[in-house]
């Protein structure tokens, strides 16, 4: 028989070990609930655009006969391209809202006062920003990427079954489809965009936390007054040719492929990455580094800033 033990008289009392609390995360789930748009906008055009590709693929059948007697190249971008280009408005759609929400995110909390109640709570100010900063650099991405995944190979399968069910060979649809490395190209294309973007994120949170009124206007103005004053007073563009080099160049710097009149072809491949060369770009570490000013500037106005 088993007797319970007992502990002697004044021994010491052992409490149980605390579990972490987390802060960054739950403060990274506090923004999700707070911010519902996050999660609901991308699903929203996800179902969009799901339902659009369900009528198109309708003439599938059609349409692969028409393209069987193209040559190899043509032919494959002529198929895959429905497949390829299926997640790019929702992955528009989560870089949208992720600067509609960086001008919100530290304005947002002092325009309702609610700064007052999440700055007595144990949470740093850095804390704060970081979690707010996860939103658009991680979360609004893998968002796009579940998406857009789930999207392509739903209306992969969709078409599978029109093909089945018209009596058409399968064989040149699932030949042509690059089931793995698509996957992996997207989640670099994702990844390179987020990086090449830091620094537009970076600015956005920061004129959001120093804004008193209309951080859109705030954030705005100098995109425009720089380049006119420098136009007038200089007669030259490097500022707006620096704008749009921020804006395009990700495509240029981190893929091998170029444009014809304007359309990029179907990227697809490993072969189409240019990971070196990206990585080698004065462009992005300077835009990480002005990035990291920005939140670093944040976090110091957030410890200033009180309610509107």
């Amino acid at each position: 028989m088993n007797t319970p033990t007992t502990d002697p008289p004044g021994s010491p009392v052992v409490a149980p070990a605390a579990k972490p609390t987390r802060p960054l995360y739950w403060s990274i789930r506090r923004e999700l609930w707070e911010n519902r748009s996050v999660t609901i906008a991308p699903l929203v055009v996800a179902a969009v655009v799901l339902f659009a590709s369900m009528i198109s693929t309708i003439s599938l059948p059609k349409r692969m006969l028409a393209v069987s007697a193209l040559d190899p190249a043509k032919q494959h971008a002529a198929i895959v391209r429905h497949y390829s280009t299926a997640p790019a408005p929702i992955i528009a759609a989560t870089f949208l809202i992720a600067i509609f929400y960086s001008l919100d995110a530290l304005y947002g909390e002092r325009r309702d006062r609610s700064i007052l109640f999440w700055k007595s709570m144990p949470v740093s100010d850095l804390t704060t920003v970081l979690s707010k900063a996860s939103i658009p650099f991680v979360v609004l991405p893998l968002i796009g990427f579940a998406l857009g995944l789930a999207v392509q190979r739903i209306v992969l399968l969709l078409s599978t079954a029109v093909l089945l069910g018209s009596g058409a060979s399968l064989a040149t649809l699932w030949a042509e489809v690059r089931f793995f490395q698509e996957p992996v190209v997207m989640l670099y294309g994702l990844t390179v965009h987020v990086l090449w973007f830091a620094p537009i994120y970076g600015w956005l949170l920061l004129v959001s936390a120093w804004a008193r009124r209309t951080p859109v206007l705030w954030a705005a103005l100098p995109l425009f007054a720089i380049p006119l004053v420098e136009k007038i007073a200089f007669n030259t563009s490097y500022f707006g040719t620096l704008l749009k080099y921020r804006v395009m160049g990700a495509m240029t710097e981190a893929f091998t492929v170029t444009p014809k009149r304007g359309v990029y072809p179907v990227i697809d491949r490993f072969t189409q990455l240019d990971p070196a060369k990206f990585l080698s770009t004065p462009g992005l570490w300077i835009g990480l580094a002005f990035a990291a000013a920005c939140l670093a500037a944040a976090v110091r106005l957030r410890r200033a800033q009180e309610p509107i």
